[in-house]
């Protein structure tokens, strides 16, 4: 993806401060700076991330009767994320999390056409998605300037790519607008004297059956339905 392209040359400059960041951290080991935020009713911020996404599918009955579709399964694509954090503090080890963000991701689907050969057809089905999660954040006692934390909750996200009401496409296989996931994950607060780095793992899984299925598209009516499931590695930057 070119955007993909574009996010790897962002990528550098940031590693680059990430290393600065540490180095200037070491000066200031001897402070804890986690209750300055923890006074704090709210704090925001602005997240990055990687993403890899893939589909969890389940085959059609109608794959059993076709004779030119042997095999299909679905392989990870590259994206990448963008948004806002927002982050309201319910208490000493509570947070509570709302991550706006448009998420890049791409997602393959491979045929195999014949039994006896490597004959495949790969069908690469990109998104624009606006994602909406809310997180509960569970976050463990402070160590010098560090915290664990765990967070779980729900993310429904809108397609702008979607292709559900395309015509003509035989060569497609269609994907609702809509989606609701279970997102869950891991991270690290690192407590800086203006702001919070937190680089975090997350992981998701789609709760609704986004195929938009059309029994007259070849590629479509062997499948019968299709879920989302992804990985990301966030970057988080709070004050």
């Amino acid at each position: 993806m070119r955007t993909l392209y574009h996010f790897n040359r962002l990528l550098f400059p940031v590693l680059v401060f990430l290393i600065f960041a540490s180095e200037a951290k070491a000066q200031f080991n001897a402070w804890s700076f986690s209750q300055k935020y923890e006074n704090k009713f709210a704090h925001f911020g602005i997240l990055m991330g990687y993403n890899a996404s893939q589909f969890r599918l389940r085959q059609s009955e109608n794959f059993l009767f076709n004779d030119s579709i042997f095999g299909v399964e679905s392989f990870r694509g590259p994206g990448f994320n963008l948004g806002i954090v927002s982050n309201v503090h319910l208490g000493d080890h509570f947070d509570l999390r709302f991550l706006p963000n448009m998420a890049f991701a791409e997602r393959n689907l491979n045929y195999s056409l014949t039994l006896t050969t490597d004959t495949t057809y790969k069908q690469t089905i990109e998104s624009i998605n606006v994602e909406l999660p809310v997180l509960l954040k569970f976050k463990s006692d402070p160590y010098k300037d560090l915290r664990v934390y765990v967070l779980a909750g729900m993310k429904y996200t809108y397609d702008f790519a979607s292709n559900a009401k395309a015509r003509n496409a035989e060569g497609l296989v269609k994907i609702a607008r809509h989606d609701l996931l279970m997102e869950y994950g891991i991270g690290i607060e690192i407590y800086f004297p203006y702001f919070i780095l937190a680089p975090e793992l997350r992981f998701s899984q789609g709760l609704f059956d986004i195929h938009a299925l059309d029994s007259k598209l070849t590629f479509s009516n062997v499948l019968d339905r299709l879920f989302t499931r992804s990985f990301s590695i966030v970057i988080n930057f709070e004050g």
